[in-house]
């Protein structure tokens, strides 16, 4: 005898098998107990979640003989009948390759006929969405009132195509995706009877990746088990025979990623294409990782709300407290970005390379949250007085530079450095997103003959003037203009109301941006 999957070998017989589905499972046999069934029911949800098997089981319970607390006995002639597929009283139809109008209309021909053994004539109609709107007009008016030898059942993963008029008629039922438990438990108590050992660590990583699936889950144990037979199954194995990577890389990316560290990043990319592992799938991985540091940094409780071993929680608390929420938010904002494109792309890697890239230099996003992580940089670097400069090896001329984190005095900016700055502003302004822009939309750059080495930020209204000359906004705009110039600016922070005492001192109109303030701005406002 051929080999069987084990999702079809131990595909349950009866609704006390089936396993996350239990208001479902409840309701149908009280149906089935109290003789209050249904003439038509629809069965929605993701892969594997159990429709078709419930809908089997369904049928069968329907036209037992001897059914045992609204299960099916499986052993009279009827429940062998259906299980063996010998009758003809249960119809299964793939609406994925039976989609036209033609098939629903021989259907629709066939149950005028009582069955044959058995209470029950049981139409399955499988992937039901995909049925063209002739073919759901066609069965309308059957699907509402069929003789009352019929029961009609639709199985569909995109209830959102099923057309009103029929999802109206029919009993709905939603199927949940089943807890990581749920399928871990199944998991171990079908390599018990199957004699297979296996670590639990392994198998909570099985029905992790999949997802919610039961189907999913033994499809992906059998991959597991023809790869090592019969070896113990241990998460090293797993992730060998999955083509899945070693859960340290995550947090190695994690901390090259936060060093700023772009070439230690490109060879961990390197090691994770080596080992076999499709870009999509770390891609995915890597997210949830992050997602984790932030459920880690957000909540009160988060060993109660994420589900990962002891290590690994641990391991990841460690790195949570390495970098800010807004950080983490932002890295998972731009990989889900990465995750959409690599659907569209044949340039997987490449892809992935330059998010990866980006993720380290924030200087590269132009959103709020990339300068935020600048300007956070930045404080860090004035309150310590620690800035980043490179220098050459002495010797050989390929060596590469040394970057080292000394603390230095900045040289004071010469009147060149200032009328850059001024040059400039329309472009330093599109990064001062950390003040409040409607401080910055009130200020002009000058230039005063009589203080070549100053620059002369006129404020055009009192609010703005008040608001940088808080020690917190100087601080942030000290250090953007240290930062263009890789020197201490000198400024000057004069309020000029009325636009005449320094009308005739050439200056840069700041440009047209759109500002979103409250309504009350001018009068009150708190940076």
């Amino acid at each position: 005898m051929s080999y069987m999957a084990l999702y079809r070998k131990f595909r349950p017989q009866t609704f006390d098998e089936v396993r996350g589905q239990e208001a479902i499972v409840t309701t149908l046999k009280n149906q089935i107990i109290q003789n209050r069934i249904g003439h038509a029911y629809l069965f929605c949800g993701t892969r594997g979640t159990g429709k078709t098997t419930l809908a089997k089981i369904m049928a069968r319970a329907v036209n037992c003989e001897h059914p045992v607390d609204g299960n099916p006995c499986m052993e009279c002639d009827t429940c062998k009948a259906i299980a063996n597929g010998t009758t003809l009283n249960v119809v299964e139809m793939d609406a994925a390759s039976n989609s036209g109008v033609d098939k629903i209309r021989e259907l629709i021909n066939e149950v005028e006929y009582k069955p044959t053994m058995g209470k029950y004539r049981v139409y399955i109609i499988d992937e039901a969405h995909n049925l063209s709107p002739e073919a759901f007009n066609a069965l309308l008016k059957t699907l509402e009132e069929p003789p009352e030898h019929v029961i009609f059942i639709l199985a569909t993963t995109e209830a959102h195509k099923i057309l009103v008029t029929i999802s109206s008629r029919c009993q709905k039922y939603d199927f949940k995706r089943i807890p990581l438990e749920t399928i871990s438990g199944r998991m171990r108590e079908l390599l018990e009877r199957e004699n297979i050992q296996a670590t639990d660590d392994a198998i909570r990583y099985v029905a992790k990746v999949a997802d919610g699936s039961m189907r999913d889950g033994l499809s992906l144990l059998d991959q597991c088990i023809a790869f090592y037979p019969g070896e113990e199954l241990t998460l090293d194995r797993v992730l060998i025979s999955l083509g899945a990577v070693k859960t340290d890389i995550y947090s190695k990316v994690f901390n090259h990623i936060i060093e700023q560290n772009v070439t230690g990043v490109i060879k961990d990319l390197e090691e994770v294409m080596l080992s076999g592992t499709e870009i999509s799938r770390f891609v995915t991985d890597l997210t949830w990782y992050f997602r984790n540091i932030m459920i880690i940094k957000s909540s009160d409780a988060p060993a109660d709300v994420l589900d990962v071993t002891t290590e690994s929680f641990q391991e990841m608390k460690e790195d949570s407290e390495k970098i800010e929420l807004g950080t983490v938010m932002r890295f998972i904002r731009i990989l889900a970005e990465l995750t959409g494109s690599l659907k569209l792309t044949t340039q997987g890697r490449v892809l992935t390379e330059m998010t990866l890239i980006k993720l380290c230099t924030p200087q590269m996003d132009r959103k709020p949250d990339a300068i935020m992580d600048r300007i956070r940089n930045i404080e860090k670097k004035l309150e310590n007085g620690v800035f980043t400069v490179a220098s050459e090896t002495s010797g050989d001329s390929s060596s590469q530079p040394v970057i080292a984190a000394t603390r230095v005095e900045l040289p004071e900016a010469i009147p060149e450095d200032i009328q850059q700055i001024r040059d400039e502003w329309s472009s330093i302004l599109s990064d001062l997103h950390s003040l409040n822009r409607g401080y910055m939309v009130n200020v002009d750059c000058s230039m005063d003959s009589n203080k070549p080495d100053t620059l002369i930020l006129v404020c055009k209204k009192e609010i703005a003037y008040k608001g940088l000359k808080e020690p917190q906004n100087a601080q942030i705009l000290q250090g953007l203009l240290n930062e263009r110039v890789r020197k201490e600016v000198k400024y000057e922070l004069v309020l000029d109301e009325n636009g005449s005492k320094y009308d005739k001192i050439p200056h840069s109109k700041v440009p047209n941006i759109e500002i979103e303030t409250d309504d009350s701005f001018e009068d009150d406002q708190d940076f």
